[in-house]
């Protein structure tokens, strides 16, 4: 299934460019700009968590106290 989305043509020249750099095709270069985005957002509301988690100090050392216990080493020393 497939649909239309409207953009500007500013946004479309930029995502033919993008698609023809790599040789993809233009759906691929938009779901590859949308998991971008997507992972973006997301990395940047844990960042925003983990700083507002530092400003509880006691809430702080106990997630670092957690996370010492649950660490798993990688098997490399």
């Amino acid at each position: 299934m497939s649909t239309t989305i409207r953009v500007d043509a500013e946004t479309h020249a930029r995502l033919v460019e993008l698609s023809r750099a790599t040789g993809d095709s233009l759906i691929d270069t938009v779901r590859d700009a949308t998991e971008a985005l997507r992972r973006q957002r997301f990395a940047s509301r844990v960042a925003a968590e983990l700083e507002t988690l530092r400003q509880d100090e006691s809430a702080w050392q106990d997630y670092l106290s957690d996370a010492a216990q649950t660490e798993v080493g990688d098997g490399l020393d």
